[in-house]
């Protein structure tokens, strides 16, 4: 029993710690460029933050666009068998965040 609870434990721990997700694209000036996402309620601007600066080092960078927006975030289900069903319905609240960044220039 210890056991599994250790998993779901280290499980949970992993869904809700992370980075930012990085995706490469190019500015409108041709410079090769990041979409950053970090949404999530573990997440936050730190995550993309950290992630433009291990991507740039010294060079550092510069922020082409940056949004975020509160979404419900809403899951149904249910359960029928001979003797009835069930329904559940959830709802939670996160944040989606993104930004995208360019390597600043020599």
């Amino acid at each position: 029993m210890r056991g599994s609870y250790l998993a779901v434990v280290v499980a949970t721990l992993t869904l809700f710690t992370g980075c930012a997700t990085v995706k490469e694209t190019y500015s409108a000036d041709g410079r090769k460029a990041y979409a950053l996402n970090c949404s999530g309620t573990a997440r936050g601007w730190d995550k993309c933050l950290a992630a433009a600066g291990e991507i740039c080092k010294d060079l550092g960078y510069d922020v082409l666009d940056r949004s975020s927006e509160d979404v419900s975030v809403s899951a149904a289900g249910g359960s029928f068998n001979s003797s009835g069903g069930s329904f559940g319905a959830s709802s939670t609240k996160t944040n989606e965040r993104s930004m995208v960044v360019a390597c600043k220039r020599r």
